[in-house]
């Protein structure tokens, strides 16, 4: 992998060491809407190159997300190297939150896979930059409620669009992931009346599941080759490939993982095989909304977030009407909305104004 080349386009990427075995990267794609904010994953990479890979496609996705949800807030992503002989210790969480530090506020970091709340608050120990903590120590709580209710409304939006109704009832769908967020979002659609099938590298979470929702368990691999009305990814990303694509039965692909597709052209794919795909910095950006929240100026009102969901379906069907019009894939009408919105404040931005007058 050449560094500077899979760079371009980020403003600046900060690998560091340090104490208790850390070693990270937080990428920073863009400030120009605000401070880049995004969660912090920590993994078992199999190589620098997938960890430095994860960062930067996480964190470009970051500033599409806060674009088309209409935030003044910018693209980043953290990854810490976890696996064998690194422990999650607090010698290795503080040692990152003075990562953060380092950066001066360019960076906030909040919550993703493998890090919780309380890691956060171990965090903010050595860094003012953390968000997402706890309700009951100034933050508006772990994030995964919030993202699944947004991911529900996408997919009635997703359903609503090709046939007119966005009843759940009877609807088949597969969810891949009931973590913090796959969890919750079989439960909004099981209370919808969906028929569901689930599906979990930890059989027994999938199990459990399985149980509250009335829901049929599956292997993964099984799991995407069903013929079923939606496919919602909620685990790791990169999961559908250039070979999977081929073999999908479904009609939709929902779901709140990041990344989903692994490459941009798979979304080109899905649109020649009629499959309508949901962009996943769209669907899932509910979470990144009630974390942005916390930095309002009048303090976290989860009831202000709640507002913002319709935004999710509204924004979905603009983007599936511009991906019509212009013969793109809805992945493609997403980017260029993201994109025209970057460019509109770029043009008032590029003009240098001196302190006084900011």
């Amino acid at each position: 992998m050449s560094v500077f080349k899979e760079m371009d386009g980020h403003e600046q990427v900060l690998f560091s060491s340090g104490p208790g075995g850390l070693r990270c990267v937080i990428a920073i794609h863009s400030t120009l809407l605000g401070p880049a904010l995004g969660g912090v994953r920590y993994l078992p990479y199999r190589d620098d190159d997938q960890a430095i890979d994860d960062a930067l496609r996480l964190s470009r996705a970051m500033t599409y997300k806060a674009a088309c949800a209409g935030l003044d807030i910018g693209g980043g992503k953290a990854v810490i190297f976890g696996g064998a002989g690194v422990e999650k210790s607090e010698t290795l969480l503080r040692a990152f939150g003075q990562a953060v530090e380092s950066l001066s506020g360019r960076f906030i970091a909040a919550c993703d896979m493998g890090i919780t709340t309380a890691d956060l608050r171990v965090m903010r120990k050595e860094s003012q930059w953390i968000r997402g903590l706890d309700v009951e120590e100034g933050g508006s709580g772990e994030s995964g409620a919030m993202t699944a209710y947004g991911v529900s409304l996408g997919i009635r939006a997703c359903l609503k669009y090709l046939d007119g109704s966005d009843n759940l009832e009877g609807r088949l769908i597969a969810i891949d992931g009931v973590g913090k967020v796959g969890a919750r979002l079989a439960a909004h659609l099981a209370d919808g009346g969906a028929r569901l099938i689930v599906a979990d590298i930890d059989q027994e979470k999938a199990e459990r599941v399985a149980e509250a929702c009335g829901a049929e368990v599956v292997s993964r691999e099984k799991l995407y080759l069903l013929n079923v009305d939606v496919l919602s990814p909620n685990a790791i990303g990169n999961v559908i490939d250039a070979d999977l694509v081929e073999n999908l039965r479904c009609r939709i692909v929902a779901g709140g993982a990041n990344n989903q597709l692994a490459s941009p052209v798979i979304a080109d794919r899905l649109a020649a095989r009629g499959i309508l795909y949901a962009p996943d910095f769209v669907i899932n950006a509910l979470g990144l909304i009630q974390v942005v929240d916390e930095l309002h100026p009048a303090g976290h009102d989860m009831n202000r977030v709640r507002q913002h969901a319709e935004m999710i379906p509204e924004r979905l069907v603009e983007i599936f009407t511009r991906s019509k019009n212009l013969n793109i894939s809805t992945a493609g009408a997403a980017t260029s909305m993201a994109r025209d919105r970057l460019a509109a404040v770029w043009r008032v931005r590029s003009f240098w104004l001196p302190p006084q007058c900011r």
